[in-house]
Parts: structure tokens; sequence; C-alpha cells
């Protein structure tokens, strides 16, 4: 498992990176049509935007696989031993329950029902792009079995 969770790791951060530069250029694009050419590029505003979100929730899936999100630990720092295992256990089955109920379930739904709109300007549907919704929730869930079973085995 933790094989995989290296590989995904990887692939996951190269396409932040790759998304990032493509984001970089875009942009620089954007600005020397706006205001060099006076006739300023839709395509990269509009690409830029949604590269950005796939961007963020990557980003975040990503974070939240290394363990390195914003957490309070006031109260998990308090116990020690089992009851420890036990509120770290039952954090990452809340984490899975929301990630498979409004991540999974709601996202999927939403690209679903978007798969028929398209954008005006990417002429592609907006369902792809919402995509991202579903396929960040698996990730983290994937992350929260890992972790679970790290804590097991504390």
């Amino acid at each position: 498992m933790e094989k995989i969770k290296s590989i995904l790791d990887k692939v996951i951060m190269t396409v932040c990176v790759a998304f990032f530069i493509v984001m970089v250029l875009l942009t620089t694009y954007q600005v020397v049509t706006r205001y060099i050419f006076k006739s300023p590029s839709s395509f990269s505003e509009v690409t830029t935007r949604y590269l950005f979100v796939w961007l963020i929730l990557l980003s975040a899936t990503y974070v939240f696989g290394q363990r390195d999100h914003i957490c309070i630990t006031a109260l998990k720092d308090t116990f020690q031993g089992k009851t420890r295992k036990a509120i770290n256990i039952f954090g990452e089955c809340v984490i899975i329950l929301f990630s498979v109920l409004i991540l999974i379930y709601g996202g999927g739904a939403i690209s679903g029902i978007n798969m028929v709109q398209y954008d005006s300007i990417l002429k592609i549907p907006t369902g792809i792009i919402y995509s991202i919704i579903p396929i960040s929730g698996v990730l983290i869930v994937f992350y929260s079995i890992l972790n679970i079973i790290k804590y097991a085995k504390e």
C-alpha cells in the first residue's frame, strides 16, 4: 500500500506542477494579448480558471495524503494509548463519511448532471470540469484508509 501511495503522490505532484506551469504560461499569454495586441484571449482566461480549480483540489488532496494540512490537536494530544488511537481512527472515519457523501456522491451527481451542458469557450462538457470533485474524494478516501491501517498497527 505504501508503494501505491508513493506512486500516487508522485503522480499528483507531477500533475499539479504541470497545471501550475500551464497556468503561468496561459496567464502570460493572456497579459501579452490583452496589453500588447489589445485583443484578449478568452480561451486562456477560461482554461486558467478551470486549471486553478483542479490545481487547488488536487493540491489539497496531496497535502491531506501527506498529513500536512491544518489540524487542531488540542483534544487529541490530551490522550495517550488506545484512546488516542480510537480518536484518530474515528477522525479518519468522519473524513471518509464526508468524502463519500459530499465529494464522491454529491460531486458525482453534479458532474453527471453537467455532462450535457457545454462550456461556451472550450466546447467541452462542464461535467468534465466538475469531475475533479469526486476524483479528489476518492483519493481522500484512499489516503484515509491508509491512515486507518497505520493507526491500527500502532
